[in-house]
C-alpha cells in the first residue's frame, strides 16, 4: 500500500516538474503535445473563417468566461459541464464548433465530449484564447466591449500568455 502512494507521488511530482520546465519555456507547441493527444483536430487563429454559421463554445470556468471571451461565444465550463445544457443550446449536430479554453487542453477533453454527443464538426483553438491574444486578436468583456484583460487561470499557466492583461 505505501509503495502505491509513494509511486503516486512521485509521479505527480515527475508531472508537475516536467510540465513546470515545459511551460517556463513558454513553447506553446510543446506544451499542447504534451499535454493533448490531438484526438479533436486543431484549427489555427490565422486560419479561421469569419462566418456566423461558426459557433465559438468557451470550456473554462465562469469567472474565466467572464473576464474575456471570443464574441458571441457561448459558454459551457469544464467543471460543471452540462451535456442537456448543450443539446439544448446546440441542436443541430452538424453545426460547426470551434472549441477554446486558455491554451487548449479543457477545450479538447470538451471537444471529445462534443463527439461522442454525437456533434461531428468539432475543431480545437489552437492555443486557445492565450493565442488568440498573443496574435492581437480581440477578445470582449461580458458587456460586449473589446477588452485587454484574460483570465491567466494561474501564474504558472499564465506564462504562454504574451499579450494583454493577465487577471487571475
Amino acid at each position: 500500500m505505501k509503495l502505491i502512494k509513494y509511486a503516486q507521488l512521485f509521479s505527480l511530482v515527475s508531472l508537475f516538474t516536467v510540465s513546470n520546465v515545459i511551460v517556463g519555456q513558454g513553447n506553446m507547441e510543446r506544451v499542447l503535445k504534451n499535454w493533448n493527444k490531438e484526438s479533436i483536430p486543431y484549427i489555427y487563429p490565422e486560419n479561421l473563417p469569419m462566418k456566423d454559421s461558426i459557433v465559438y463554445v468557451d470550456t473554462r470556468e465562469k469567472e474565466e468566461f467572464n473576464v474575456s471571451h471570443l464574441r458571441n461565444a457561448l459558454w459551457v465550463g469544464y467543471s460543471n459541464f452540462d451535456e442537456a445544457k448543450v443539446l439544448n443550446l446546440i441542436p443541430n449536430k452538424s453545426q460547426p464548433i470551434i472549441v477554446y479554453c486558455s491554451i487548449g487542453v479543457r477545450s479538447e477533453n470538451i471537444g471529445e465530449r462534443l463527439k461522442r454527443l454525437g456533434y461531428t464538426r468539432v475543431l480545437n483553438l489552437y492555443g486557445g484564447i492565450f493565442e488568440w491574444k498573443n496574435q492581437d486578436r480581440i477578445v470582449y468583456n461580458n458587456n460586449d466591449t473589446p477588452t485587454d484583460s484574460i483570465h491567466a487561470f494561474s501564474k504558472h499557466w499564465g506564462k504562454l500568455l504574451k499579450k494583454g492583461i493577465k487577471v487571475y
